[in-house]
């Protein structure tokens, strides 16, 4: 499926916003934190999690996406065998943490799906336990095309180890919201599922997602139950204020402070938060301290989303150190994956680079800008943020928009500018990007002093932990590319 710039860091940031709600959570699982308690990726916990590490519930959403990245079908035949096995393979792998439910199905090492399934199916007593719906968020990603596709694979891969409609239904109605808020950038998909599911499933879930919205966690604090799982994970979201980065960390928090099973709730949660905030809403430090079963990291989870997106890996893309170079000349005129434009909050195209981007990106560009401020960014593009949007008539793909601070001699705003490049950076390999080409952000409307600019330029780029193969300076002034160059070294 051919997807936009902004979609596709939204889907990007389905992968990035299951690992860092599991992450988060993992160190307080089974805890109740109070309102004074400090919420961070601290590690710990009962099963002595480093800092970052995700759990089986990330380990799980990438035995999924593994097999969806290769572009087979994960919702039946040998696509859905090979999710089984995958399964297995981690199983094997001798995890810190499993779900009892999940432990008794894979201990029997089936050699296929519907032995697999076959295997939940014999299980007696409760089986509705969360960790079917844990793990569905990269269902979504597979199936953006295939409204029906998305509901269905997201039961099969459900019933593979929980055999029970209700946790079956929770994860259609995720995967659901899922993709709703990877392609439309909302929180719609929810209640949207009760518009397409048969009465009796829509009248199950109605009065619970209202007593979620409603509610406090004591009305659903079995969170092990997938039920109140999908409950705490709503309840956070819906009931936490803010927009993007802010919004994202505060619902994570929240479905931390929740309580009981926090690692699996605030997973749930940020898939979802993920796929509507995008790759550029998760905080770069939380970022860059994830990692977890294979040996992955989130550069890995970012790839994998990607891949899964354009219905395969391409081949021999293997990650590398990303070289920069400088070059004198018009930004406008490379042939680069993706350009960062120094913009201003309302996307004006009225500065230097600014102008020059949407003059020969051509009506295509105001026009992806006018729609971002329409929908998701009412209150336009904060400072340091960045959003990615269509190139237009450019030789590029993408644009990456960013907001550079202001020079202010009484304040420091260094961080701010160096958040430009860094979250650029981010957006543009959530697209996949392999070449990245920058102006000097702030150097000019912005009234930062050009070698102070250069300085924080170089820094945040040589600092930044990125899968992207080139990124290319560029200035129209010589005298700046060569100081350029010397300060790269």
């Amino acid at each position: 499926m051919k997807v936009t710039a902004p979609q596709m860091d939204r889907a990007a940031g389905v992968m990035l916003g299951t690992a860092v709600g599991d992450a988060l959570g993992a160190g307080y699982e089974f805890t109740y934190p109070t309102a004074a308690t400090r919420i961070d990726m601290i590690g710990g916990g009962t099963f002595a999690w480093e800092p970052g590490e995700w759990t089986d519930d990330t380990a799980m959403a990438v035995a999924i996406a593994e097999v969806a990245a290769t572009g087979a079908d994960i919702g039946r035949g040998r696509g859905l065998d090979a999710v089984a096995a995958q399964f297995v393979r981690w199983y094997d792998s001798n995890p810190k943490d499993i779900g009892n439910q999940t432990s008794s199905v894979l201990r029997r090492r089936a050699g296929s799906a519907a032995a697999m399934q076959a295997h939940a199916r014999a299980l007696t007593g409760r089986k509705a336990g969360n960790g079917s719906l844990m793990r569905t968020a990269p269902v979504a990603l597979a199936y953006l095309d295939d409204r029906a596709g998305c509901l269905d694979a997201a039961a099969r891969i459900s019933a593979l180890t929980h055999d029970d409609p209700t946790a079956e239904q929770a994860c259609s109605l995720w995967s659901h919201a899922i993709r709703h808020a990877v392609l439309h950038g909302t929180f719609d998909g929810v209640r949207g599922y009760l518009e397409i599911a048969s009465p009796e499933v829509a009248d199950f879930w109605r009065p619970l997602l209202d007593a979620a919205e409603r509610g406090t966690p004591a009305d659903f604090a079995r969170n092990g139950w997938v039920v109140h799982a999908l409950q705490t994970a709503w309840w956070a979201i819906t009931t936490t204020p803010g927009a993007g980065e802010d919004h994202l960390r505060g619902a994570l928090e929240a479905a931390v402070r929740a309580g009981g099973d926090t690692d699996t709730t605030a997973a749930i949660a940020g898939g979802l938060l993920g796929a509507r905030w995008g790759a550029a809403a998760i905080p770069l430090r939380w970022r860059r301290m994830l990692h977890g079963w294979p040996g992955h990291d989130a550069g890995d989870l970012v790839r994998l989303a990607v891949d899964t997106v354009r219905g395969g890996a391409e081949p021999d893309r293997t990650r590398r150190r990303t070289r920069i170079t400088v070059v004198h000349g018009d930004i406008t005129t490379l042939r680069v994956d993706a350009v960062v434009n120094s913009t201003d909050v309302h996307f004006s195209g009225e500065g230097g680079v600014d102008r020059a981007l949407h003059r020969a990106g051509g009506p295509a560009v105001r026009a992806a800008c006018d729609t971002l401020r329409a929908t998701t960014l009412p209150d336009g593009l904060t400072v340091g943020a960045a959003v990615a949007t269509t190139a237009g008539d450019l030789p590029a793909t993408w644009i990456v928009h960013t907001v550079g601070p202001r020079y202010s001699r009484s304040e420091d705003r260094a961080a701010q500018l160096r958040a430009a490049y860094t979250r650029s950076l981010r957006a543009a390999e959530a697209l996949g990007a392999r070449t990245v080409a920058f102006p000097l952000i702030a150097g000019g409307a912005g009234g930062w002093p050009a070698a102070d600019a250069m300085r924080h330029a170089v820094a945040a780029l040589t600092g930044a932990d990125a899968d992207v193969e080139e990124v290319v300076l560029v200035t129209p002034d010589p005298r700046a590319a060569e100081s350029m160059r010397r300060a790269l070294g």
